[in-house]
């Protein structure tokens, strides 16, 4: 006996929400050619409906995987949309990665066509020939720009959506579907599909649209910096529509003075990116003496936030951040860090180690800990272990990898990171499996330390790697980066260290270099650390 009506979470039913009941509500673009362009929920749903008509006539079924490269536009969204509502795969290619990784997902989703901004023409043309499975490319541009790219056989996205027939059905299959395609940044090995369902992301958007996750409501204005390749934006490019909440696309342009101009302008309540982004944007108001007047929720993730980031939020603009964690194969977020009534009360300097922590599991997600054979460890705060996760919309399996076993017998998937979890279910991640550091047998957080460094004022970014050594096996090296004009030299970072972090995690040395080296998504990249470091210490030098 069926008790309810048969309504299948698909992700068409979003936008159709957004265009049947805020219609007229904003989306904001700052296009890849400059000029900053304006356009309703109910305009994008007319094009995005067009537009898979479009596709259709190009030969593109249901189940074809769709790439898109492309930043954080009002295209973007319309293609996104026009790809999942006709039942298609949108593959959302990082753009970041290395050309052969590229070239790599690309001929294993097997992509058969491209939807492209034009700054990636160049790219495209140096890759044409290594994908044959795409059949099309489309410049997502408009007339006068697309005549002045040089690309044989691609296709103006404009064009396509005018010469459309006409609007084309959306959804009428399975809510377990395939929506959704999105690989791992690949920092070891071959990057990794995750295929997600039209289910798993609608569930996915209805737990982020609670008051202890992001608490996103029509009333907001919504900048994602995070990109869109980067896990479907955090999911924003679905909450955002799903609330009617106004859209706010920051294009190409994530310097601190062009995201600034559009919090101002836009009046932007809540914006998410990784911390990288948010240092520029404190360095750029803090050299022109500005202030945000309309922001008030801050999420941050895709690494560990520096401690000094969240006293600069707080102390120069009244902003309390949220710390957030997850990964591609979560959908991605895994826990937010929003107060409990207990941790709400906490102030000063223990409220600002409470905020570095990565925040507690919402409803959809089940952690635990381990250690190395599988027994589950404490949640007291202090024992350490891998951090696994089960829920509706974790990884069960990698794209045409079905036969490779990811789940332990309880269903949980490795996450990869080292983490505690406290009484409250507040996680604090130690370390990614494959970045922390075993000296003499005990581990040492590499990023316990990288947070107490960055509290230095001459500090400007760090990262904590592992290197060699011939008695304990690997010691902890400090790389830091100085803020311009600033002095700091290897002794006086170690004093600063001392009394602060066990004598025994006290890097054996501590390198100033110009740059840090940044992954494809934001993150710190270690594994080119290492590579450049990978000189062992001498055996004399011993932790205490």
């Amino acid at each position: 006996m069926r008790l309810m009506q048969d309504w299948p979470m698909t992700l068409d039913r979003i936008l159709e929400h957004a265009y049947r009941w805020h219609g007229d509500q904003e989306v904001v673009t700052r296009t890849p050619e400059g000029p900053i362009t304006r356009a309703s929920y109910a305009e994008i749903y007319r094009r995005a409906k067009r537009l898979s008509s479009a596709l259709a006539e190009l030969g593109v079924r249901a189940g074809d995987r769709v790439a898109t490269l492309a930043w954080n536009t009002q295209r973007h969204l319309e293609a996104w949309y026009a790809i999942m509502g006709m039942g298609a795969v949108c593959h959302t290619v990082n753009p970041r990665l290395f050309v052969d990784q590229i070239v790599y997902i690309v001929n294993h989703a097997e992509d058969i066509l491209i939807f492209s901004d034009i700054s990636f023409v160049p790219l495209l043309k140096e890759i044409r020939e290594r994908i044959p499975s795409t059949r099309h490319i489309v410049l997502m541009t408009d007339r006068s720009t697309f005549a002045r790219c040089d690309l044989d056989g691609a296709l103006c996205f404009e064009d396509l959506i005018d010469q459309a027939a006409g609007d084309a059905p959306w959804g009428g299959f399975d809510e377990n579907y395939p929506a959704g395609l999105c690989y791992t940044s690949g920092t070891t090995g071959n990057p990794k599909g995750v295929l997600y369902s039209h289910r798993s992301n609608f569930i996915h958007t209805l737990v982020t649209l609670a008051p202890d996750v992001l608490g996103l409501g029509a009333r907001d204005s919504i900048l994602p910096v995070v990109p869109m390749y980067h896990a479907n934006a955090w999911g924003l490019a679905f909450s955002a529509p799903a609330v009617g909440a106004k859209l706010v696309m920051p294009g190409s342009q994530l310097d601190g003075r062009s995201l600034y101009e559009l919090i101002a302008d836009e009046q932007v309540t809540f914006s998410a990116a990784v911390p990288t982004v948010w240092q520029s944007l404190l360095d750029y108001m803090h050299g022109a003496q500005r202030q945000l007047d309309t922001l008030r929720r801050v999420v941050i993730g895709g690494a560990a936030v520096p401690e000094s980031v969240v006293r600069r939020f707080r102390d120069e603009h009244g902003i309390e951040i949220t710390h957030a964690w997850g990964m591609t194969e979560m959908s991605p977020l895994g826990t937010v860090g929003s107060p409990t009534r207990r941790t709400d009360r906490l102030t000063g300097d223990e409220r600002i180690k409470q905020t570095l922590k990565q925040g507690r599991p919402p409803l959809g997600v089940d952690l635990k800990i381990t250690d190395e054979a599988g027994a589950a460890q404490p949640h007291d705060g202090q024992a350490t272990g891998y951090l696994k996760a089960r829920g509706p919309f974790v990884v069960a399996h990698y794209y045409c990898a079905e036969d490779q076993e990811l789940l332990d017998q309880e269903g949980y998937f490795s996450t990869g990171d080292i983490a505690s979890i406290d009484r409250d279910g507040f996680i604090r991640i130690t370390d990614r499996a494959k970045d922390v550091i075993k000296s003499g047998g005990e581990w040492i957080s590499s990023i316990e330390i990288e947070s107490i460094t960055s509290r230095h004022p001459a500090v400007d970014s760090c990262a904590v790697i592992a290197i060699p050594h011939v008695k304990w096996g690997e010691r902890p090296l400090l790389v830091v980066k100085k803020r311009p004009g600033m002095t700091l030299d290897q002794q006086t970072m170690k004093d600063f260290l001392k009394d602060r972090i066990a004598s025994w995690w006290m890097p054996e040395r501590v390198e100033f270099v110009a740059d840090i080296p940044l992954g494809p998504t934001g993150k710190i990249d270690k594994k080119l650390l290492r590579e450049q470091f990978q000189t062992a210490a001498p055996a004399s030098a011993k932790p205490e």
